[in-house]
């Protein structure tokens, strides 16, 4: 691709798309807005806090990153969404238990005022939850075009110039990808004939896309992650990444699994079990919707310690996540790991890791970045999958054939190098042999 000679300005408001607006969507809008008010900060911002180092170390140049590229300003965002249960915004905060009574009472005349639209939503993908806020239609395509109608109607009551779409729905069953998939004349004719490899994602992905809007996927259903969705990503000119938020367990994963690597540690076994509370743990009791969310995990290790290319440290490493719902522990997950690695001589050592995190906490700064990330990128012209916005997910998505990137600190890289491609400055390597000759 080549560098983008211009990145058009972030003029007018830039209107945040959500399917599901459950905890992290309303999380998410609750942080924007008291960051708005001058409430509090937006810890875990890397695109509102984070600072970006332009030439060598003795130029002492790190601005802002939100300084250095020219992204939407918080004022300017306006939101919008869809889910299936008809709580506006500040009841749906509520109910999901995230932030303190005190914090959402700042921000309830403003979260009451966002009500979800009628939802996409099939049994058959999340079979452990039903809501009344749903869509009617006589095939999955017809669904398809009244999201496209909500869109274009958004659009013009919001008054916003730009969109962008972030999944933060539930986890669906789990869907391999399929010949309907292949191509964007099939992927119509399989939502006219209501074909069940269509998951109500998807129509959410087909509707954004061929909309303009730009598309993240927060979760690990395919949803973007099709060749049609791509290829009509690539005709309309649009911005896609996912897959699935990289928040707590898998977060650490990408940190420690490296550094084992770099120095050449061998990994036994690694046992994952996590216990949250939430509607996401409710969803995940069920098998189908539980893969989808196992098939994203355990490609993290596989793809970081390349046991292929290391036998004799990690051909034989043992991996296993579980994932239990228990309800007393709401949003509030925690996260534990069992780490059996070995050392010289093989001698074996253990690491034990209890993250007691807050999931939606986690995830709501991601949110952010993202869609300010892919506001900037289409504004820059460019199309398709944005693999440099790996950093942000748990099985990032990649032009065919190319393996991810799941080291945080390659990904780190990618994305500022990104950045400073896209604004002309010379790339950074970390080689540093000029401060020596």
């Amino acid at each position: 691709m080549e560098k983008p000679s211009k990145i058009a300005p972030a003029k007018g408001k830039l209107g945040i798309l959500l399917p599901g607006m459950g905890a992290v969507s309303t999380t998410f809008m609750a942080g924007v807005e008291l960051v708005r008010k001058g409430k509090s900060q937006p810890v875990g911002s890397l695109t509102q806090m984070g600072t970006i180092r332009l030439g060598k170390r003795t130029d002492a140049r790190s601005p802002l990153i939100k300084k250095f590229v020219p992204l939407a300003e918080l004022p300017d965002l306006t939101f919008g969404g869809w889910d299936i249960f008809k709580d506006n915004a500040y009841q749906s905060a509520a109910k999901a238990g995230v932030l303190n009574p005190q914090d959402l009472e700042k921000v309830k005349p403003f979260l009451s005022t966002i009500k979800p639209m009628k939802a996409a939503f099939d049994r058959d993908f999340v079979k452990l939850i039903d809501g009344p806020n749903t869509k009617k239609g006589k095939n999955k395509y017809e669904l398809a075009l009244q999201i496209k109608e909500d869109i274009a109607n958004f659009r013009k009551t919001s008054r916003a110039s730009r969109l962008v779409t972030c999944w933060c729905g539930s986890t669906e069953s789990f869907v391999k990808p399929e010949e309907v998939h292949s191509t964007p004349e099939k992927f119509i004719e399989a939502m006219q004939s209501n074909h069940p490899a269509i998951a109500p994602s998807m129509l959410y992905a087909w509707a954004s896309v061929t909309s303009g809007v730009p598309y993240a996927n927060g979760s690990p259903n395919l949803s973007v992650d099709i060749p049609a969705i791509q290829r009509l990503a690539h005709d309309h000119n649009v911005a896609i990444c996912g897959k699935d938020f990289k928040t707590g367990q898998t977060l650490l994963k990408t940190v420690l699994a490296p550094a084992f690597k770099a120095r050449m540690l061998g990994l036994d076994g690694w046992f994952s079990t996590n216990i949250l509370g939430n509607r996401d743990g409710e969803v995940l009791e069920d098998p189908g919707s539980f893969k989808t969310k196992e098939e994203s995990k355990l490609s993290v290790l596989e793809y970081i310690l390349q046991p292929q290319l290391y036998p004799q440290l990690y051909g034989k490493m043992h991996h296993k996540v579980r994932i239990n719902y228990y309800p007393p522990r709401g949003d509030n997950k925690e996260g534990w790991d069992n780490i059996d690695i070995f050392g010289w001589l093989g001698y074996p050592m253990q690491i034990k890791v209890d993250f007691l995190c807050r999931d939606s906490i986690l995830a709501a700064p991601i949110v952010l970045d993202l869609v300010l990330l892919l506001d900037l990128a289409q504004r820059a012209g460019m199309r398709g999958i944005q693999e440099w916005l790996s950093f942000y997910f748990k099985s990032p998505m990649t032009a065919p054939g190319l393996y991810p990137e799941h080291d945080l600190f390659i990904q780190s890289m990618k994305l500022k190098n990104t950045l400073r491609w896209m604004k002309g400055e010379d790339l950074i390597t970390h080689l540093g042999q000029e401060y020596y000759d």
